[in-house]
């Protein structure tokens, strides 16, 4: 007899080799998408602002360089500065009493001048401002500034001597118009340069227009409107000592003695005094504009 078929759940039947699957067949490989081809534009139009103003810059070096000619004679330069440093040196510091009193009046003139150029270069800034003011007034405002800063600070300060004297007032008017032409510029810039959001947004719930340029406006040009006023503070001390020279007053006029007489080591005595004033000047300078950024960052805008 036959022995029976095993039932399909028996052991026999789990022991059964399972079906192979047949391998599967791997798609054919796909090329390379080609790489994109882009259209090949004139040199011309590869140019941007940079570029061209980069460009013209270096022309304007290449074709500046005949000025270097210098005066045709035969001259050892290193040895002519050499033999002019060396009056220089050691400074003659016998001098100190009537330096410090003309630094003190070097220093009163430049602190009037720069607050006086503050009061009024904010408005000029502000209707300089393209996004603050109309177009007709941003245009007369940028006109006034560029027309006073045309005209150099030694020659603003030899028009207020020909207008009040020789006489410090000369200076603080002097150095007052010229320090009005940059930071008007300066202002005008750093309102520019903020994000006007936050003051439309102020607007538009009902804040006045002073309201939304305190809170929306002022936050924001604060630091750099600092900046730029310890700047020109610094170099109104620098201006307020050579505009002696035309009789306005401060260490410019001792300046001007002391090279009359070729007294040169009283003339470095003089700068040294006047680079430890700038020195400290930049060190305040840098520690009040810590101070303000750091406000400034923490101030909710």
């Amino acid at each position: 007899m036959k022995p029976p078929a095993p039932r399909s759940g028996s052991p026999a039947s789990s022991s059964a080799t399972p079906a192979v699957p047949p391998p599967r067949s791997e798609p054919p490989a796909q090329p390379p998408a080609p790489a994109p081809v882009f259209p090949e534009l004139p040199w011309y139009r590869r140019l941007d602002a940079l570029s061209v103003t980069l460009l013209l810059f270096g022309l304007a070096i290449f074709f500046s360089l005949p000025t270097l000619r210098g005066s045709g004679r035969d001259l050892d330069y290193w040895e002519n500065a050499r033999r002019f440093l060396a009056r220089f040196f050691p400074p003659d510091f016998s001098v100190t009493p009537q330096v410090l009193t003309a630094l003190a009046e070097t220093a009163q003139i430049a602190v009037l001048a720069t607050a006086g150029a503050l009061v009024l270069s904010f408005p000029l800034g502000l209707a300089g401002a393209r996004t603050l003011s109309p177009r007709w007034l941003v245009t007369l405002a940028r006109l006034a500034l560029n027309v006073t800063r045309t005209v150099p600070s030694l020659l603003w300060a030899l028009i207020a001597v020909a207008i009040v004297g020789a006489n410090p007032l000369a200076g603080v008017l002097g150095l007052t118009a010229y320090s009005v032409g940059y930071l008007g510029k300066f202002f005008s810039d750093a309102f520019e340069s903020v994000d006007l959001d936050v003051a439309r947004g102020l607007r538009s719930i009902g804040a006045s227009r002073i309201q939304a340029f305190q809170h929306g406006v002022w936050p924001h040009a604060r630091p750099l409107i600092w900046s730029y006023a310890l700047w020109m503070l610094e170099y109104n001390l620098r201006s307020a000592a050579i505009i002696g020279y035309v009789g306005a007053g401060g260490l410019g006029v001792l300046l001007h003695g002391y090279q009359e007489y070729h007294a040169w080591d009283r003339f470095c005595a003089v700068l040294v005094f006047i680079l430890g004033l700038v020195t400290v000047l930049d060190l305040l300078g840098e520690w009040v504009r810590r101070k303000v950024t750091k406000r400034a960052a923490r101030t909710p805008a």
